[in-house]
């Protein structure tokens, strides 16, 4: 699947013009088009006691991103880039949404979720809410490091997590849409405690064989899309080992497919998916599919 366009939703404080330009390596897999949406909650925007909604404070903001977005689009234009923007006082998910609707995009950017822990379990999480209402893939976008550091070369050498669904399926296909801008990703499978019931060297090797089997198969079928790949199988909990993975040879962001999940069940318990997302300091693309039977 090309990415042709690219819906960038931003707040500005988290996502900024230098965030944007790492992106921008997607024109080697087809990029034409970017799209701006800065969502201003309404929450957010001052009130007046006994007055309601203030429109000179809509109005404002909305100016202001207005200026911010007519600065990037001067920059993208010189690049022979189409761009598209809208500045609305909304709440955020449904108008990403609408949107997304209205757009037809092949990604969506997002910056994390600030939600606290308490207001994700009444509430969930932003980006597993959109998750769970577009087919649309969704990168979670992150500064590296405290200080706003950039990944500058966001495609170079990503980490796939299969757990061989056919979400996981899905998730290939688009990994090949961006064979042109890859420089080496590395496929790996967590293979859970749980899993090696026996206690005998063997039989654990041979579960160990049978999962790089699987992986080496895999690889063989990126390499012939033309995208040099390397497996990896690790042992334990999923999280824990694709952040170790991930650390481990210093990836430029892990691609997880993303199953639904009962909203409620997923706000207690969270998923593998929704807590990478959330936690990483690693960039997160995240390819929704549905749910498993």
């Amino acid at each position: 699947m090309e990415i042709r366009k690219l819906l960038f939703v931003t707040k500005f404080e988290d996502l900024c013009y230098d965030a944007l330009n790492s992106l921008l390596a997607l024109r080697g897999a087809a990029l034409e088009h970017v799209v701006f949406l800065n969502v201003i909650e309404r929450d957010k925007v001052a009130m007046k006691r006994g007055s309601g909604y203030l429109k000179e404070e809509e109005v404002k903001l909305k100016e202001t991103a207005n200026i911010r977005f007519i600065d990037w689009a001067e920059n993208l234009f010189e690049m022979g880039l189409e761009v598209g923007a809208y500045m609305e006082v909304s709440s955020l998910i449904p108008e990403i949404l609408r949107v997304v609707d209205k757009e037809s995009p092949d990604l969506i950017v997002i910056g994390r979720s600030h939600k606290g822990p308490l207001e994700q379990l009444y509430a969930g999480s932003d980006v597993m809410e959109l998750i769970r209402r577009t087919d649309v893939p969704v990168m979670v976008f992150k500064h590296m490091r405290g200080d706003n550091i950039v990944p500058e070369k966001l495609f170079e050498r990503p980490l796939f997590a299969t757990n061989w669904s056919k979400t996981g399926q899905k998730t290939i296909e688009y990994i090949k849409g961006l064979k042109d801008i890859i420089g080496e990703i590395h496929i790996m499978h967590v293979v859970k405690e749980s899993a090696l019931k026996s206690k005998d060297t063997h039989e654990v090797q041979k579960v160990r064989k049978a999962e790089r089997k699987k992986l080496d198969a895999l690889c063989d079928d990126l390499g012939d899309a033309g995208i040099n790949a390397r497996p990896h199988v690790y042992v334990g909990d999923p999280q824990k080992e694709i952040e170790k993975a991930a650390k481990e040879y210093q990836v430029s962001m892990i691609i997880l497919g993303s199953t639904e999940k009962a909203a409620l069940l997923e706000r207690w318990t969270g998923s593998i998916s929704k807590n990478i997302a959330d936690k990483s300091i690693f960039p997160c693309l995240l390819i929704p599919g549905k749910k498993d039977i």
